[in-house]
């Protein structure tokens, strides 16, 4: 009964599935038919728009080359015409030829004149041109020459004056400095003298005065007072005395760049500048 039973199953299930299969190969049947409708149609759509559009070409392309031939055609009578034309010209051509030589001729010549008349003119004209630049250029040299003379003699005069300044007042700085410095230094040697002198009086009388300690003392302080300021006094005055001879050779130093930036040799002073150590 089971065998049975399964064996019906099975038939069942193979109609089934066979009746399935038909349907789906009816199914597949059909979209392959309609696909091939589909690509026939386009096909023959395609086709007859193909057909057309070289239709139209093969049309066009018939009535272009009748309207070649017809263009041939004039172009051969044209040719014809032209064959007689060029006939004609030939022959006068060949009428004119001796005469066109001749001014053939002719006009060779002119050209060789006209190129040798341009040269010519081209040449006068530079020489027009450089003229002028020359003249020009000697005016301007002989202007450039006429100032550079008026700006020479000017140097000159400024070069003697300054040069006479300058020996003036070189002359005038060494009287002044070697006056200032002879009387400093006498200064100088005079009170060094009064201070030996008053050292020699203060020992003779600190000698024959038996003065106490103390007093000494205090005659010493002061005297030592007194030394002291005698010797600021002489420190000033050979302060003084430095800064004079450094003015002096500041002063020199200065004319001598002046002269040389003039061109004046120091030899031309007829003396030698003091110059203090």
């Amino acid at each position: 009964e089971m065998e049975a039973k399964y064996t019906r199953k099975m038939q069942a299930l193979r109609d089934e599935m066979d009746l399935r299969r038909k349907t789906e190969i009816h199914e597949l049947e059909e979209r392959k038919n309609a696909q091939i409708s589909e690509l026939v149609g386009n096909h023959e759509g395609a086709f007859g728009a193909i057909k057309n559009y070289y239709s139209d070409i093969t049309a066009k392309n018939l009535t272009l080359i009748n309207l070649l031939k017809e263009q041939v055609e004039e172009l051969k009578k044209k040719e014809i015409v032209l064959e007689k034309e060029k006939a004609d010209v030939l022959l006068q051509n060949k009428e004119l030829k001796e005469p066109l030589q001749e001014a053939q001729e002719l006009v060779a010549e002119l050209q060789k004149k006209l190129v040798h008349y341009y040269r010519d003119k081209e040449a006068l004209m530079n020489s027009k041109a450089h003229l002028k630049i020359t003249q020009k250029e000697l005016k301007d040299l002989q202007w450039e020459h006429e100032v550079l003379e008026q700006r020479f003699s000017k140097v000159q005069e400024e070069r003697d004056e300054l040069y006479q300044k300058f020996t003036k007042a070189i002359n005038e700085v060494q009287q002044r400095t070697g006056f200032k410095n002879l009387l400093l230094e006498r200064k100088l040697q005079g009170l060094l003298s009064v201070l030996e002198q008053k050292e020699v009086e203060l020992s003779e009388v600190i000698a024959a005065s038996n003065l106490d300690p103390s007093a000494l003392s205090l005659v010493s302080n002061k005297l030592e007072d007194v030394l002291n300021s005698k010797n600021a006094t002489i420190q000033d005055l050979q302060l003084q005395l430095a800064r004079v001879c450094k003015a002096h050779n500041d002063m020199l130093q200065t004319f001598e760049a002046k002269l040389t930036a003039f061109g004046i040799p120091l030899d031309n002073l007829g003396f030698q500048p003091l110059s203090f150590p």
